[in-house]
């Protein structure tokens, strides 16, 4: 805490300057989410996870990591979605439920796969239960890789899609 003090004393901020906006090019966005603006709405599904993601992307949206100031904010129904975020293969019983919420969001609409496993099936390849990655079930936009992704590296995704 003693940290903290000095710190605040010797710079006049509590937190650090936030890091730089991906590029400004807007070639690493996806061409649907540019049609997005600023901001984004995501419905959040977990296809059938560990839940090592689910922990990440409840840090990645907290008062630490706070995605949503860079513009994504999480929504309950995917009526009111933009952006879909997936974590974990997709299991049997949840491949026809993702895909009813990627039909049931308005156009135009962004897929992120969430970790390894959503990407590629990471460790689950092959299980029984296991229909394939998020890209085999609905089209994706954006991976960020990792077992499970560091919130960092979820909000940097997101920010490709918000371009903030």
């Amino acid at each position: 805490m003693l940290g903290l003090w000095h710190k605040i004393r010797r710079t006049g901020r509590v937190a650090e300057p936030a890091p730089p906006p991906p590029g400004r090019s807007g070639a690493d966005r996806p061409p649907a989410a540019k049609a997005l603006g600023g901001s984004v709405q995501v419905r959040y599904v977990d296809a059938g996870s560990c839940n090592g993601c689910e922990v990440e992307v409840g840090s990645a949206f907290g008062p630490v990591y706070d995605a949503e100031r860079y513009g994504a904010r999480l929504v309950a129904s995917p009526r009111h979605a933009d952006a879909l975020l997936v974590t974990g293969v997709v299991t049997r019983n949840m491949a026809e439920p993702l895909r009813r919420t990627h039909e049931a969001m308005p156009a135009p609409t962004v897929v992120v796969a969430v970790g390894d496993c959503a990407r590629n099936c990471g460790a689950f390849a092959a299980g029984y239960g296991v229909v394939g990655a998020v890209g085999d079930v609905v089209p994706v936009d954006v991976e960020i890789a990792g077992c499970p992704p560091r919130p960092e590296e979820i909000v940097a995704g997101l920010r490709t899609l918000t371009g903030r």
